[in-house]
């Protein structure tokens, strides 16, 4: 009995550690990182580097297939998770990310420095809210 005990807990364990990082979301992690990344494009001091941060932002929303999801770019999410909206159950909390995103999708559509950085500290606001 303790043998097959003892066997079921080392396949357990096995098991775990050979599943992929993605395997345990974490959604609050994605959207602290998102914030942080939407800050640091709000306060960049020309338009491609807001460009840049909101890009890091997008991606640890929306994740890889997600709506503005660019591989060229950095995912500092990418081991976290599948990505901050698609790991988010809360349909209010979802709704927040969703608008962070826009805020992203529209400061990246930007090519003017204030405009992209406005856009950028109304994602973070909202990311904030949602920590």
């Amino acid at each position: 009995m303790t043998q097959t005990r003892n066997m079921l807990i080392g396949a357990a364990i096995a098991a775990l550690t050979f599943l992929p990082a993605t395997a345990f979301a974490d959604a609050h992690s994605e959207v602290v990182n998102a914030g942080m990344h939407a800050g640091f494009a709000a306060g960049s001091p020309d338009v491609a580097g807001v460009h840049a941060h909101l890009h890091h932002t997008l991606n640890c929303l929306v994740g890889p297939g997600g709506s503005g999801f660019d591989a060229k770019e950095m995912n500092p999410c990418a081991n976290a998770g599948k990505g901050a909206i698609p790991d988010t159950t809360d349909t209010a909390k979802k709704t927040a990310l969703e608008q962070a995103a826009a805020k992203a999708r529209a400061g990246l559509a930007e090519t003017n420095l204030a405009a992209a950085q406005k856009d950028a500290a109304d994602a973070r606001d909202l990311l904030k809210k949602d920590e």
